[in-house]
């Protein structure tokens, strides 16, 4: 689970960069020819309180449309992210595991999930572990992209993607199916109370909106290559997509707080575009 918490939040980042932000999950963008502001929001994808500050409502106030990692509100959304939950080449998890190591992980996910393993032994072992996340909350579940996705359709205003489902997924294919596993087998061996308070450290961190400690346990807890694949080859392909949106009409775009902070987080990259990026702290 300690890596793909990322993607709910989400190369090593210089600290440096990370040191220089203030204390704020919302981002305002000017300059550089555009004609009205921005905003740039982290998220957080399940939470047990993902209540919209006021700051956040007044920037969703002064903006006419939303983008998040991907359009939450295509019907086929399900669809085909079941379809790309498959590990290419009939590779199956129940092959990249010893048969006692397998056991685990099948008593685990049943008994956290109610799935049977054998049923979805092809799945890559990743979308498995996100399967069990929701077990890590002792609470009923809320989404900080759902709560946006609400106040937009309040506002009548549409909503967009920076990537296509297939572009999501496509980044647990670029990440070695051993390794996944491996992650898998380490996460049913350990007990579920520790993973939650786990969970809870992450949730803290949120809402203090500390991108700085946010930064510095994704340094410690990823790999150089999981850095890459989930949050730096995204964030690059996403500006282009950013500046487009926003030259055409004041937008709001929300993606994983992760992505924010960083050399080559979303931040940084728009700064080095030479549009100014100013921390929203009330």
């Amino acid at each position: 689970m300690k890596k793909f918490l990322l993607l709910l939040l989400s190369a090593l980042p210089l600290l440096c960069t990370a040191q220089q932000l203030e204390n704020s999950l919302l981002w305002k963008i000017t300059g550089n020819g555009l004609k009205e502001p921005s905003y740039l929001f982290g998220t957080f994808h399940i939470t047990c309180d993902a209540t919209l500050s006021n700051k956040v409502k007044k920037a969703m106030d002064n903006t006419t449309q939303l983008y998040l990692e991907i359009d939450m509100t295509d019907p086929s959304l399900m669809t085909v992210m079941f379809k790309h939950s498959v590990m290419k080449d009939g590779v199956k998890m129940s092959q990249l595991a010893s048969a006692e190591d397998y056991e685990t992980v099948k008593k685990y996910v049943f008994k956290n999930t109610g799935a049977m393993l054998t049923t979805i032994d092809n799945f890559k072992p990743a979308i498995v572990e996100m399967m069990v996340l929701p077990k890590m909350l002792t609470c009923p579940i809320q989404s900080v992209e759902q709560e946006l996705i609400k106040l937009s359709k309040q506002q009548e205003e549409k909503v967009y993607g920076l990537e296509t489902v297939e572009d999501q997924m496509a980044v647990f294919d670029a990440i070695p199916y051993q390794r996944q596993m491996d992650n898998l087998i380490e996460l049913a061996k350990e007990e579920i109370e520790n993973k939650a308070a786990e969970f809870v450290k992450w949730m803290d961190l949120y809402k203090k909106e500390d991108l700085k400690a946010i930064f510095e346990l994704v340094k410690e807890e990823n790999s150089a290559e999981e850095d890459t694949e989930l949050l730096d080859k995204r964030n690059k392909n996403w500006i282009p997509e950013i500046e487009a949106a926003a030259k055409v009409t004041p937008t709001f775009f929300g993606v994983g707080a992760a992505h924010l902070p960083g050399e080559n987080g979303v931040i940084n990259l728009l700064r080095q575009k030479g549009y100014t990026v100013e921390a929203v702290t009330q």
